[in-house]
């Protein structure tokens, strides 16, 4: 008796895969020897002694392979000739551009509502329906997911939050973010294009020296970070008098009150960023979208000339 089991999903495609190159493999005659069935010339008989699950189980893999043959992902045909990615920009020494594209222009833009980071973020909050925009979960956890809007409106209180600390809605303030990935420096980064601030990067990998280098010469006054041990590097740079122009730390995670009074002692404010969100939220001011041209991040290389490159929107 023939048994066979029905799988669904990607498994399925595997199975009908197996089957398809398990016939391109071999000849009529050593299948049927393989599956002990008689020649084609008694076929009928053989399928007359069959029992009716049996037979059912056969119609049931012809139609699960008419289906596969019908609705098999068909290959992507290349954008291009893969061997020819390339072309020589005329006059310019030997540069070379994408072939797709219009013409030897550089491309700006994907979409005219799309020509700023500011932008971008809209046009997803906008073509996604309010969809999940933020995802982050624990170890052995599932995802849990922040809705573009909860991300939008995070970002706005944020931004007016340091709006109401003496930040200023302008290309000429640097606002520096000191964390690993997370959904907080996302939300951190769109305040600051909310309304026009630079964000500035700041890496444990490049060590306490360069970050130090990277305050002084962004002149940034106010720094967000994840964990408490990261405000107090900060702080200890401060109380050598190494960034006298940082006056504001904010922290994603709880941190103890003694902090606080350490900041004070130094002339910087310790606020977490549940604060200064909620105070943005008291306290809204309406976006101040940057425009094409202006800045929008700076990024410190990790190279030993200690020059930074400034990438606008």
């Amino acid at each position: 008796m023939l048994t066979f089991f029905l799988v669904s999903g990607g498994s399925l495609w595997l199975f009908a895969e197996f089957i398809l190159s398990l016939l391109e493999k071999m000849q009529t005659q050593e299948i049927l020897r393989l599956l002990r069935l008689p020649e084609l010339g008694d076929l009928g008989q053989f399928f007359r002694s069959l029992s009716a699950t049996t037979l059912v189980s056969v119609g049931a893999l012809a139609a699960i392979l008419a289906y596969w043959f019908t609705h098999r992902p068909k290959a992507l045909q290349p954008p291009c000739n893969l061997l020819m990615q390339s072309e020589e920009v005329e006059d310019s020494g030997g540069a070379r551009r994408s072939v797709i594209g219009d013409g030897p222009q550089l491309l700006t833009h994907y979409y005219d509502d799309a020509r700023t980071m500011y932008q971008v973020f809209r046009r997803g909050l906008s073509i996604s329906g309010n969809g999940p925009c933020l995802g982050f979960r624990k170890p052995k956890q599932p995802y849990q997911w922040l809705s573009y809007q909860e991300v939008a409106d995070r970002a706005e209180f944020l931004g007016s939050g340091l709006l109401q600390h003496n930040c200023k809605p302008s290309t000429d303030q640097f606002i520096g973010v000191f964390a690993q990935n997370r959904p907080e420096w996302i939300i951190a980064e769109l305040a600051c294009y909310t309304y026009s601030m630079v964000v500035v990067p700041l890496y444990d990998t490049l060590g306490p020296g360069a970050i130090r280098y990277i305050i002084r010469t962004a002149d940034i006054s106010t720094v967000v970070v994840d964990k408490p041990q990261k405000a107090v590097l900060l702080l200890e740079h401060v109380e050598r008098k190494e960034t006298p122009g940082l006056k504001l730390i904010i922290i994603m995670e709880p941190f103890e009150e003694t902090l606080k009074d350490r900041g004070q002692e130094c002339g910087v404010v310790i606020k977490s960023m549940q604060a200064v969100e909620e105070c943005g939220q008291q306290n809204h001011q309406a976006p101040v979208p940057p425009k094409p041209s202006d800045l929008s991040i700076v990024c410190f290389t990790s190279g030993t000339t200690g020059h930074e490159v400034r990438t606008g929107s």
